[in-house]
Formats: structure tokens, sequence, C-alpha cells
């Protein structure tokens, strides 16, 4: 597999929850890979510049302040984030803007059930977050598997079927309202 032959993989399971004028997207995703290599993935800044939305200043497995840099073309944008919970391998907690993100890592045999908590403050953001991270995943998923494609992210995404995922999740969440 390489990035010209690349296509999405399933739907994850998604479940949005509302409360206190915010919206948590609830994605759920099973991969291939221990707890203690997706955590490296999620936290180490080189492994995150080759499949997240955005670039690491700093470790992210370490509690307090860093700059997340989110990445479209040649377009950057820094954003102040901040670890507030990082228990290897297990649990990543950080902000990043006015969102919340939770990752929360439990083994599942040789594999890893990874749940990953999403708090916007808009309710159309929710199925959007959810086509990104797909796609984002999908490409850690190639990473975590010694096969790195690139990063997809920004408009980039727009090529790699981020429309469809996004009207996808829409579609699943809508049905979970």
């Amino acid at each position: 597999m390489n990035r010209n032959t690349f296509r999405p993989g399933p739907l994850a399971e998604v479940d949005c929850q509302a409360g206190d004028g915010r919206w948590t997207l609830v994605f759920v995703r099973d991969l291939r890979h221990p707890p203690e290599k997706v955590w490296s993935a999620l936290t180490d800044p080189a492994q995150l510049g080759a499949w997240a939305p955005y670039l690491a200043a700093r470790d992210l497995g370490e509690l307090g302040d860093v700059t997340l840099t989110m990445i479209d073309g040649d377009v950057t944008e820094e954003l102040g984030a901040s670890v507030t919970r990082a228990e290897r391998p297990t649990l990543l907690e950080y902000t990043l803007g006015t969102d919340l993100l939770r990752w929360e890592l439990t083994a599942t045999g040789p594999g890893t059930r990874l749940v990953l908590r999403h708090t916007v403050t808009d309710p159309d953001w929710p199925a959007k977050v959810a086509a990104g991270w797909h796609l984002c995943l999908d490409v850690a998923e190639h990473l975590l598997d010694g096969n790195p494609i690139g990063p997809i992210r920004g408009s980039d995404a727009l090529r790699y079927g981020w429309e469809d995922l996004r009207a996808a999740y829409a579609a699943e969440l809508g049905a979970h309202r």
C-alpha cells in the first residue's frame, strides 16, 4: 500500500454526547498494535508528524503547555495546548485551543482498543472531526505497520474521501441523537 492506492477503511464506532453547550465525539477504533506502540505514536513528535493533523513542539507524554501547529498544505496555525493527563500507556488528555482530546488505550490481546473523546463547541463539528480522525488513524496504522504513507491533513483530505466519511459519520451520529 502506498499513498496512491490508499483508501479509507471501514467506519469506526462513534457516538456523540452533548452537555453544557459542548459536544463530545466518542470515536472507537481497534488497532492491531499494543498500547505501548500506540502510545508512542500519540506522543512522540516525530511519529505525530507522520500521521496527525498537527506537529507537536515536544513529547505529549509530559504534562504542561505545548504548542501544536496545525498544517494545511503551506498554511500553518500555531495553537496553544496543554497536556493535563499522561498515564503511559493508557490515558492521554490535552486541550487544543478550546477543544479537549482524551485518548484511552486498552489492551485487547495483541492489539489496542483506542477510544478518543474529542470535545468541541460547535454541534456541526463531531462528524467533521470523526472524518478527519478516521483518515489520520488509517495513516497511523500504516505507520505502526512499518509502511508509512505520509500524513493526510487539511484540504488534502478531500482527495482521500473526507467528504464521504463526513457524510457517513453525520448519518451515523444523527441516528444516535
